[in-house]
């Protein structure tokens, strides 16, 4: 998928994946996408809520090796 800007918080626990995410998404533009990579399994579910919360599109989520990536849109 494409994005526009990356965000690389693995090796971090709750609640920095969601306040750095928060601030990039801060950074771009409307209409453009924010890729995360976390390694924290309860980003999955802060994840979700974040966008919920702030109404940004969750486009996509995958996990491999340990690794959780989401692409956020934002509104």
């Amino acid at each position: 998928m494409l994005f526009n800007k990356e965000l690389d918080v693995r090796g971090m626990n709750c609640p920095v994946p969601i306040l750095r995410s928060k601030k990039a998404i801060g950074e771009i533009a409307s209409g453009q996408v924010l890729k995360v990579m976390a390694t924290d399994p309860g980003s999955v579910k802060d994840m979700q809520a974040f966008a919920n919360q702030t109404g940004n599109e969750l486009l996509d989520t995958g996990e491999s090796n340990g690794i959780y990536t989401y692409f956020l849109r934002k509104a």
